[in-house]
C-alpha cells in the first residue's frame, strides 16, 4: 500500500474520528454537569410541562430496562461496541457516507454509556421529556437511536431508489 493511499485513508476517518470525540465530550461532559451540580431524583424544569433535567441512575439499559442487571449489560454492551467497530472498519469502503455517521454515532453512544457504566457502576440520565415520553435518556442514548433511524433511512430510501434504477 502507497503512503499516498495510506494517508488518504487515514484522512478521510479523521472526519468520522473527530465525529465521535465531539459526540463523547458532549455526553459525558453533560453528564458530569448533572452528577457534580444535582441530587439524584432532583429535577429542573427547562420548558414548563414538557422538558427537564431530572437526574437519574440508571443501572439497566437505554430507558431504564434490565435494571440491576449491569454486569450483563455491560458484557452485552462490550460485545456490541466491539461488533460495531469490527463492521465499521471492514465495511469502510463499502458503506455510504450516511451509514458511516449512524455507525460513528451508534459507536460514540455505546461507549459513552459503556464509560459510565465501567467507572460508575451506572450509567446517568438526565433529558426528560415528561410531556410525551416517560423515560429519561440521556445524549448517549440519542445518539444511538439517531444512528438507528440513519441506517433505517438508508436501507429503506436510499437502498431501494438504488434497486428501482
Amino acid at each position: 500500500m502507497s503512503k499516498m493511499y495510506r494517508s488518504i485513508e487515514i484522512g478521510e476517518s479523521m472526519i468520522y474520528i473527530f465525529l465521535f470525540l465531539i459526540l463523547l465530550i458532549i455526553d459525558q461532559y453533560s453528564k458530569f454537569i448533572v452528577h457534580s451540580t444535582l441530587y439524584v431524583g432532583d429535577t429542573i424544569p427547562i420548558i414548563d410541562n414538557f422538558f427537564n433535567l431530572t437526574y437519574v441512575q440508571n443501572k439497566g439499559v437505554a430507558f431504564g430496562l434490565f435494571q440491576g442487571k449491569i454486569d450483563i449489560v455491560s458484557i452485552l454492551a462490550l460485545i456490541a461496541i466491539g461488533l460495531i467497530l469490527f463492521y465499521f472498519c471492514k465495511n469502510f469502503k463499502k458503506i455510504s457516507f450516511l451509514e458511516r455517521i449512524a455507525y460513528t454515532m451508534i459507536f460514540s453512544g455505546a461507549v459513552g454509556n459503556m464509560i459510565d457504566r465501567l467507572f460508575r457502576g451506572f450509567v446517568i440520565d438526565m433529558l426528560d421529556f415528561r410531556g410525551i415520553w416517560s423515560f429519561i435518556f440521556n445524549f448517549a442514548d440519542v445518539w444511538i437511536n439517531i444512528g438507528v433511524i440513519l441506517i433505517i433511512i438508508e436501507h429503506l430510501i436510499f437502498n431501494r431508489k438504488k434497486r428501482v434504477k
